[in-house]
């Protein structure tokens, strides 16, 4: 047995290495890879598996989208000064439709688009701290857990028609409410008590789908975790907001997201709790349904693309914003496994000795 090294200022022809390179051509590394054909063939089926939800999508979504903005290019129907009947086709208006929100005529569109604001703010701001607080409890382990969870989770299981009609009976003159308070108020006539009202019935029908979410973010936290805090003196709120906070944030994220696009398009609550054309709760999907009801299907074609358009861009800029940190992690771990590969094949290594 004897050991050899490998002289000094003499280098192995591996490939890869310099020596073994044809001169003028560029390294392996920097030479830009084909995609293989088992890459090409998971593309195709990820294609072909992909496809009937987009085509599903381009029917309920994309093309009612479109024919929804080629409708508010158009006015409403008048009467013909030529016959002095009403005209069977509608007007071309052009943008007429939106540029009348910025005149007189569009009080009561920025009326709705207030309170849909308020609403969305309102409620899921409530339904966040009240759905986290139901999560906590429903994670503790004690006795009746899993009735405590049935009894939670019921009110978002029950229709929205049947919750309405439910608190509009709570909400009556001579209602439970008024018999707790002592005093009668007019919780479903027109004013500041109607938005309660409705800010009372959504936020208790959906603080439990937020819970059910956050819930679900919990259990997956492993329990070491916390015994590890316990063990360095964390106390209760210290262990909330260092752990819990952070780790079930991804799940809270989703549940907020959810919880916005789906109070931005309110309408059935306020509509059965209220009634319709009431100003102080009446939303932009009340607003389009109105002006359709009523034979205006220009203006209300114009509402709805108004309302599309401020869902998504609520979305986008919720995703941009909050959801930019949990992508950011993950790729900044990507990141630096990747550095640390290549950090581990630099030149520089002593030679390996070979036994012989």
């Amino acid at each position: 047995m004897a050991d050899t090294a490998i002289p000094p200022g003499t280098t192995a022809h591996r490939p890869g290495t310099a020596a073994a390179r044809r001169p003028g051509r560029p390294p392996a590394s920097a030479r830009p890879r084909r995609p293989s054909r088992a890459t090409a063939g998971a593309g195709r089926l990820a294609a072909l598996l992909v496809s009937p939800t987009l085509l599903v999508l381009t029917i309920v979504v994309l093309y009612p989208t479109l024919m929804a903005l080629d409708e508010s290019l158009y006015g409403v129907k008048g009467v013909d000064p030529r016959t002095g009947f009403i005209s069977n086709t509608e007007p071309f208006v052009g943008l007429k439709n939106y540029t009348d929100i910025f005149t007189q005529a569009g009080d009561r569109f920025w009326n709705a688009f207030w309170n849909t604001t308020f609403f969305t703010g309102v409620t899921v701001s409530l339904e966040t701290v009240i759905g986290v607080a139901m999560a906590l409890i429903m994670h503790r382990a004690f006795r009746g857990r899993g009735l405590v969870r049935a009894s939670i989770l019921v009110p978002w299981a029950i229709p929205t028609a049947i919750s309405g009609l439910l608190w509009k009976w709570i909400f009556n003159a001579d209602g439970i409410a008024n018999v707790l308070l002592g005093h009668q108020v007019l919780w479903t006539a027109d004013g500041f008590s109607a938005k309660a009202a409705v800010v009372i019935a959504d936020v208790w029908k959906t603080a439990p789908f937020i819970g059910l979410l956050v819930l679900a973010g919990l259990q997956v936290i492993p329990k070491e975790v916390y015994e590890a805090a316990r063990l360095d003196g964390a106390s209760a709120f210290q262990q909330f907001r260092r752990i819990t906070l952070p780790l079930v944030k991804p799940a809270l994220l989703v549940a907020v997201l959810f919880r916005c696009l789906d109070a931005l398009r309110m309408f059935d609550l306020p509509y059965i709790l209220i009634g319709s054309q009431k100003g102080s709760v009446e939303t932009l999907s009340m607003l389009a349904q109105n002006e359709a009801s009523n034979v205006r299907f220009g203006p209300a074609s114009a509402y709805a693309v108004l309302l599309f358009l401020y869902v998504f861009l609520i979305a986008l800029a919720f995703v941009r914003l909050l959801g930019a940190d949990i992508v950011g992690d993950a790729g900044g771990t990507k990141k630096r496994k990747r550095s640390g590969s290549r950090g581990a094949g630099t030149p520089g290594r002593r030679a390996r000795e070979v036994t012989a």
